[in-house]
């Protein structure tokens, strides 16, 4: 089978991985930067040139999206569906799962728990807005941001004010969001696909990090998630749209609270603390996509 894996760089963990795991399973795995992806409508007809010639066409594409280029990279997705070819996680479900905002309300939508959330444009009754949230102290998110890039500690009333104040002078947007305590520095991840949990982690970040991501130094280890949070992993991804998701939970006090669904989650840290071939999961995905296209 021929599969279309969309990334930016082939030296990438993940990329190497599933052109590793690929060859050992007789597959053709090529690789493209969707950057570098022409899109060409001619005669009526989608096509995509790489390199000024027209892109081999593959039995199913599997899209490996970072933060570069990332409304181009989903309309490269867009244009492998509209030319009939199967795709791991669509375009549409892609762009849900980037913008913070709208993942959140989606979970929320769905009485999935996520923490407690607002985003203003308005800068007065800042005071309550804090209440509302149980801080300071407060973590705020850009809208668009991955491996913890985007993600800020607020300690006080005045570094919120500063902040935002900022980002909006900026012209951004950004998320307010209840600081649980109990997580700091530590969360699980957990790999949906096809509507079961296959692998899933605690990561751990270093001493004094509030964030947990395995880029910025986190650890990760195997956990056996409970029947709970298995539940709310899968409504998670199957809220936003995704057959192949990594859902970032935290252990609350109250219980598990989804914070992100991550489209094209890494996968080098996941691999490495379960042991598990989670690249050949990937690949089985792809193939799982490709024959139910061709049905």
């Amino acid at each position: 089978m021929r599969i279309l894996v969309l990334s930016r760089k082939r030296t990438l963990y993940s990329t190497r991985r599933l052109r590793e795991e690929g060859h050992r399973r007789r597959h053709v795995v090529d690789v493209a930067d969707p950057l570098k992806c022409v899109l060409l409508m001619s005669g009526g007809e989608p096509s995509i040139l790489v390199g000024g010639r027209r892109l081999a066409r593959p039995d199913v594409v599997l899209p490996r999206i970072g933060t570069a280029g990332t409304e181009y990279s989903i309309a490269v997705v867009h244009h492998f569906e509209l030319m009939g070819i199967p795709v791991v996680n669509g375009h549409e479900a892609i762009a849900r799962a980037k913008n913070k905002l709208d993942c959140l309300q989606r979970l929320a939508a769905r009485g999935i728990p996520v923490p407690d959330t607002l985003m203003s444009r308005y800068p007065r009754d800042l005071d309550r807005l804090m209440k509302l949230l149980g801080g300071p102290p407060v973590i705020m998110k850009l809208l668009r941001g991955t491996q913890g890039t985007g993600v800020i500690y607020a300690e006080s009333q005045p570094s919120v004010e500063s902040m935002l104040e900022t980002i909006w002078s900026l012209g951004e947007d950004i998320l307010v969001q209840r600081f649980i305590a109990e997580s700091k520095g530590r969360d699980v991840r957990a790999l949906v696909i096809g509507g079961k949990v296959r692998a899933a982690m605690r990561r751990i970040g270093p001493e004094g990090e509030f964030r947990s991501n395995i880029h910025r130094g986190g650890k990760g280890e195997p956990v056996k998630l409970p029947p709970s949070y298995v539940r709310i992993a899968i409504r998670a991804a199957a809220a936003v749209g995704l057959g192949l998701a990594g859902v970032d939970i935290l252990e609350s006090s109250a219980g598990p609270v989804v914070v992100e669904v991550n489209a094209s989650p890494g996968f080098e840290g996941l691999e490495e603390a379960t042991k598990k071939n989670v690249a050949g999961m990937f690949l089985d995905a792809a193939v799982a996509t490709a024959r139910r296209g061709r049905r």
